[in-house]
């Protein structure tokens, strides 16, 4: 019994040392643990890991560090899950994501202006991380405006993320920094125009807006006969494209570049109001005793040019309503008939006279990003980068149309920088619906539809949908979720920055061919 006793015995006091051991082994490994996750969660961890070159100064001039209350958000508040499994999953997968481009990546390469964009970011930061600090979403001094935001974010939390309109406050950048007001007037230039242009025969003309220093070279393009669409064999095809039909178009002007932002801040300016159900009146100039009512443009949100610059830039973030009462507006004042491109005006024009793919020729198997091995081994692309700005040259931004070469009917920028409103109702089957074997003369597209016509690429587009037949559509709801307003916005989109819209202006061919017969009989 005693023998069993104090083998009993030395069995506890084992048990002890061991369960001891291990307890003092799992505690270091906690501590241990505890304060590696502790130490890489450092605001100095990730600077050291992080090849973004102005991560920390970009940080340190925002207002999650600097601000009026003194309280310092870091890194992991953001970018990190607040807490359980999913906090530690992420850790690993930033960490590995960061360490790769640590040691293999040239950062001096790497477009940060571009990574900063939303659709990027918001793989970077979470909901609950935001919402762990600011629970309370209606301080005593938020601004009407963020109650009307916060109050529209409670009710579309699942479609919309914080970052949408708070997208730089944690790392500051100077695009969102508007250096002049949008529609502010500028300094009265030597030349103030004070009659539009006039233009007595078919030609290319430069017109100018009257009360302004603006003005815009239009292109005569001549009629003709061409097939819309693209061929089942071209590369990359689309469905919407065909069946292929003959066109027959009349002759118009077209503008040479896409409205840019001094022609539609004019627009801005002689017409902007400060209430949504205001109506600026302004005069015409054909016949300047009567007065056309125009509702104007309200302010915009933000800078809608994103930070990069205005001037001769094609203008974009407008609705389509917005582009037709600017060509309203411009009508009016010049005293010609403004519009819109029909699609089928628009594929003839941006052809000019081709019928391949592009109009300067090459295959979009060559361009296209989508194939692994373009990827790999970088084809020349020295061609389609000399006439426009897409995907793979952009930068991810609008450039200067100045920056490209012209189609054969010397337009600019037809394919892409950025992409362009049609008159046209927009449907998949649209040129199934024109009979075959005969040439259609001058189409206007479906009778009805919800949305409408987008055609040519742009900088986000990749070089298969800068084809001259490539088609696509506004997606009017989908592009203004984040718009807070009730009702929402006429005049801008929230959630799109890349569609702008040229100008066509009407050519009265049968006016002007009685005029001559009348003269030929001397009347």
């Amino acid at each position: 019994m005693v023998i069993y006793s104090g083998m009993l015995i030395r069995l506890l006091n084992l048990l002890k040392k061991r369960l001891f051991i291990g307890f003092t082994t799992g505690v270091i490994f906690i501590l241990i643990i505890h304060r590696a996750v502790e130490y890489t969660s450092s605001d100095k961890f990730c600077n050291y890991c992080h090849v973004h070159p102005h991560v920390t100064s970009s940080w340190r001039l925002s207002t999650h560090y600097n601000n009026k209350s003194g309280v310092v958000v870091h890194c992991v508040e953001c970018h990190l899950p607040p807490d359980g499994i999913k906090h530690y999953a992420e850790k690993v997968r930033l960490g590995i994501k960061d360490i790769w481009g640590k040691l293999f990546k040239d950062k001096s390469k790497i477009n940060w202006e571009e990574k900063s964009k939303l659709e990027l970011a918001v793989n970077f930061t979470y909901r609950e991380a935001c919402i762990r600090c600011h629970k309370n979403l209606f301080p005593l001094k938020l601004s009407k405006k963020g109650e009307e935001a916060h109050l529209y974010y409670t009710r579309k939390s699942k479609q919309i993320r914080c970052l949408n309109c708070h997208l730089y406050v944690g790392h500051y950048s100077e695009l969102v920094v508007q250096k002049k007001p949008f529609g502010e007037t500028k300094k009265a230039k030597k030349i103030i125009y004070t009659e539009p242009a006039k233009v007595e025969k078919f030609e290319n003309y430069t017109e100018y807006i009257p009360g302004s220093s603006v003005k815009f070279d239009m292109i005569a393009i001549p009629g003709g006969t061409f097939t819309i669409g693209s061929p089942e064999s071209e590369p990359y095809r689309y469905q919407d494209e065909g069946p292929q039909r003959k066109i027959k178009v009349s002759r118009f002007w077209m503008g040479k570049t896409e409205v840019t932002w001094d022609e539609y801040e004019e627009f801005y300016r002689q017409t902007s109001v400060e209430g949504k159900n205001n109506i600026r009146l302004i005069s015409s100039y054909k016949r300047s005793s009567e007065l056309e009512a125009i509702t104007g443009a309200t302010p915009p949100y933000g800078s809608p040019d994103q930070g990069w610059g205005r001037g001769k830039r094609p203008a974009i973030t407008m609705t389509y309503y917005a582009a037709m009462v600017y060509c309203k507006w411009l009508s009016a004042v010049t005293g010609k008939k403004y519009r819109l491109p029909t699609e089928a005006e628009w594929e003839y024009a941006c052809r000019g006279g081709t019928d391949g793919a592009y109009f300067f020729g090459g295959n979009p198997e060559k361009y296209t990003s989508k194939r692994l091995w373009n990827r790999i081994f970088k084809p020349d692309t020295s061609l389609i980068n000399s006439y426009v700005i897409y995907a793979g040259n952009s930068g991810g931004k609008t450039h200067l149309p100045s920056e490209v070469k012209p189609n054969p009917f010397g337009l600019l920028n037809m394919s892409g920088n950025v992409r362009e409103f049609c008159l046209d109702w927009y449907s998949p089957d649209a040129y199934s619906m024109y009979p075959e074997n005969v040439t259609i003369v001058n189409p206007g597209g479906p009778p009805s539809g919800k949305e409408h016509v987008i055609r040519g690429g742009s900088y986000k587009s990749d070089a298969i949908d800068v084809r001259s037949a490539a088609r696509d559509h506004t997606r009017h709801s989908a592009w203004m979720i984040t718009d807070p307003q009730i009702p929402k916005s006429l005049w801008w989109y929230s959630d799109c920055n890349d569609v702008g819209f040229r100008v066509v202006c009407e050519y009265k061919e049968d006016k002007n061919k009685q005029n001559n017969s009348n003269k030929k009989r001397g009347k």
